[in-house]
């Protein structure tokens, strides 16, 4: 399953982020999002685009197309 297929509210353990595009993979990481971490999805853009996920403490707007390029696993 990827981020963009958690539910609202949601919360979910990343197992993979961006596997095979390294520049998306290290900006992703930068952001806290590497696999092990714990996430929360918080709420959709009216439009679906971006996402709002909380990582720890910090809350993050992720893109939809950048959110389908992270496996998690529901927890």
């Amino acid at each position: 399953m990827t981020l963009e297929e958690v539910g609202i509210p949601g919360s979910c353990r990343v197992l993979d982020a961006a596997r095979g595009y390294l520049e998306i993979q290290s900006r992703l990481y930068a952001l806290g999002l590497f696999p092990g971490v714990m996430v929360k999805v918080l709420r959709l853009a009216p439009f679906g685009d971006p996402i709002q996920i909380k990582v720890g403490n910090a809350l993050l707007s992720i893109r939809k197309q950048e959110a389908a390029l992270i496996e998690v696993e529901p927890v």
